[in-house]
């Protein structure tokens, strides 16, 4: 029986679904789910790619922020959650070098965890299960876009949420009382609204956030995603941010073949530093491309088109186009528009 039949027969016998009950079986089902199940989703043959996928600099920059928390004595850990087949925690790892002790890496995914394996880390499926406290960093990258999602809807002065329903065969969206936590949250993180806009409440992104804090008893909790601030995602809020993705190119309607397509929503970071300041901790939002800037990449790009100067100089035509394209790729984390609008959260615990 597919995902879908298996929704609706639930929807059938106990009532509409809440969405982010739905959303967790259309991406973690462990038969069908889009993560839950089949290949690696983040390579070039797969659905997306991520920052580390695009160039290795990325996970090489990211060490200079991560290093000065790490302690000299071998005792620090570093964790990835979302970590995939390990292309931002190979080159991170090999550039942190001995200053660490153990690394951690943590996806659902079958298919990433063998990958994991099979490149050496240990390999957890879920960061819950690190015995703490820890010190060190925790790293996600593009994972809490993922987190399971309210929907919050603007209903006059109040507010609603949409949760699935069945019509025949196809499911659809259905109007539901808003529930305590999501109002909320919606009051706090939501900004104005118009009647009939769409909001996504993340608080499984917020639980997420609480769990890494709470897990380190020194150092860094790393937070890199798609997203904006409360304010800036305002223009976004009458139809939302839901969205899905296949095969590198937007995907249809959520509801129409889950398990099928990833399922995703701009990160609200606001709401993330509201997280960080109720824990006492110190918290910075950056852009990705401000944020790799100031740990040096840029100074990273000048000797790469040096060396490509260089090798033209020379007969090593292959060896000059390697430098190309690794100075191309790397050229991407900062673009503007790109992967370099990106944001970056760095919390002090």
């Amino acid at each position: 029986m597919s995902l879908l039949a298996r929704i609706r027969d639930q929807i059938t016998q106990s009532g509409p679904m809440p969405f982010e009950r739905f959303m967790a079986l259309a991406l973690y089902d462990p038969d069908d789910g889009f993560f839950g199940s089949g290949p690696l989703r983040s390579t070039k043959s797969g659905d997306f790619l991520t920052s580390p996928e695009v160039s290795p600099w990325f996970g090489r920059t990211l060490a200079g922020c991560v290093e000065p928390w790490l302690r000299r004595d071998g005792e620090s850990t570093l964790v990835e959650v979302g970590a995939g087949s390990g292309t931002l925690l190979s080159p991170l790892v090999e550039a942190l070098g001995s200053t660490l002790g153990r690394t951690i890496a943590v996806d659902a995914s079958p298919a990433a965890q063998a990958a994991l394996a099979d490149a050496g880390f240990e390999t957890l499926s879920d960061m819950n299960a690190v015995t703490g406290p820890i010190r060190g960093a925790v790293v996600a990258n593009e994972l809490l876009d993922n987190l399971p999602m309210r929907l919050g809807v603007r209903a006059g002065s109040g507010w609603e949420e949409r949760w699935v329903g069945s019509d025949g065969d196809s499911l659809n969206l259905v109007a539901a009382p808003a529930r305590a936590a999501t109002i909320e949250w919606l009051e706090a993180y939501a900004g104005p609204v118009p009647d009939g806009g769409v909001v996504e409440v993340q608080l499984d992104a917020a639980q997420w956030l609480r769990d890494a804090i709470d897990l380190l008893e020194g150092g860094l909790v790393v937070v890199i995603d798609y997203g904006a601030t409360a304010e800036e995602l305002e223009p976004r809020r009458a139809i939302g941010t839901l969205r899905t993705y296949r095969a590198h190119h937007l995907g249809p309607d959520p509801l129409l073949e889950p398990g099928a397509t990833d399922i995703t929503a701009d990160v609200n970071f606001t709401a993330l530093l509201g997280v960080a300041h109720d824990a006492g901790t110190t918290a910075e939002l950056h852009r990705q491309d401000d944020f790799l800037a100031g740990l040096g990449l840029r100074d990273t790009l000048a000797e790469l088109r040096r060396q490509e100067l260089e090798l033209a100089r020379g007969d090593d035509a292959m060896a000059r186009l390697k430098v190309r394209s690794e100075l191309k790729d790397a050229e991407t984390l900062l673009h503007p528009r790109g992967l370099g609008d990106f944001r970056v959260l760095v919390v002090e615990v």
